[in-house]
C-alpha cells in the first residue's frame, strides 16, 4: 500500500510503498552526515525510493542531485516523489545497475556521492533473489566493492564518498577503500542506546586523500529513558523528544 510521508523539511514529503524498502533512520543519518560538504553535483547510489537525495535538495545548495536505482518500482517512486516535490531541476532518476555508471557520469566528474547499500553479504542462501526487499538488504545485484569501484571512478580527486553500513562490514569497507585509492577521513559509530553496541557506522572517505582518520563521538538513537535523544530530535527537527 503506498502513503504519502510528510519529511518535516521545509515541506517535502515522500512517496513510500510498504511492498518495497522503506527508508529508516540510517538514510536520514547518512544524509545528515554530508549536508556539510559543498558540492554543485552528487550522486546516490542505491537510492531506493530517493530519500537520501530528496533530503539532500532540502539540507544544502546542490545544484544536481543524481539517483541511481536498479529496481524499476523503486526508481519509479522516486521519480514520482521529485516530481511531488517539484524538484525536476534539482534531482534526476537513472534506472540501472551501479555498475554502469560510466554510461552517464564521466571519470572524475562528481563533488559527492551518498551510498546507502545493501548490507548483508550474499552467500547464496536466500530462497527468492527476485524480492525487491532482499535485493534491498543483501548484495545480489550489487557488492560492497562494486560501490566503492563506481564511486572511485567518478569522483573527482578530493571528492567525498559517504557511506551509511553495519560496523561489523568497517574493516571490508576501509580495505576497499584504500583499494581504490579512496582514504577514509571520518567515522561514527551509531548506537541504539547507551550502553549499546552500535548497530549503524556511517563512513566518510576522500579521494586521494591524505592518511588520517577521524573518530567522531558516538550518536545514541534513544537515551537511556527510551526517548529519542537530544541529537536525534535535532537531526529530525523535533522540537520535543515525544515528537
Amino acid at each position: 500500500m503506498e502513503r504519502i510521508d510528510d519529511l518535516q523539511l521545509g515541506g517535502l514529503k515522500i512517496i513510500q510503498d510498504d511492498a518495497l524498502f522503506c527508508f529508516g533512520v540510517d538514510a536520514v543519518l547518512l544524509s545528515h552526515f554530508a549536508k556539510d560538504t559543498p558540492a554543485k553535483t552528487a550522486v546516490d547510489l542505491c537510492s531506493g525510493n530517493g530519500i537520501v537525495a530528496i533530503l539532500l535538495a532540502g539540507k544544502t545548495d546542490t545544484e544536481k542531485l543524481m539517483c541511481v536505482e536498479v529496481q524499476p518500482k523503486a526508481a519509479e517512486l522516486a521519480r514520482r516523489s521529485v516530481a511531488l516535490n517539484s524538484l525536476e531541476d534539482r534531482i534526476s532518476v537513472i534506472e540501472d545497475n551501479l555498475n554502469n555508471c560510466s554510461r552517464y557520469f564521466a571519470k572524475a566528474s562528481v563533488d559527492v556521492v551518498t551510498c546507502n547499500p545493501p548490507y548483508i553479504a550474499d552467500h547464496g542462501g536466500l530462497k527468492n533473489k527476485t524480492d525487491e526487499k532482499n535485493i534491498a538488504r543483501h548484495e545480489i545485484l550489487c557488492t560492497l566493492e562494486d560501490v566503492i569501484r563506481e564511486s572511485a571512478d567518478i569522483l573527482k580527486s578530493g571528492g567525498k564518498l559517504f557511506m551509511v553500513h553495519k560496523p561489523e562490514r568497517l574493516v571490508d569497507i576501509f580495505c576497499t577503500m584504500r583499494k581504490y585509492r579512496i582514504e577514509p577521513k571520518r567515522v561514527q559509530f551509531v548506537h541504539p542506546q547507551p550502553h549499546k553496541k552500535a548497530n549503524i557506522v556511517l563512513v566518510e572517505g576522500v579521494r586521494s586523500g591524505g592518511a588520517e582518520l577521524k573518530m567522531m563521538p558516538p550518536l545514541y538513537v534513544y537515551d537511556e529513558n527510551h526517548n529519542y535523544s537530544k541529537e536525534i530530535n535535532e537531526i529530525y527537527g523535533r522540537e520535543h523528544s515525544d515528537v
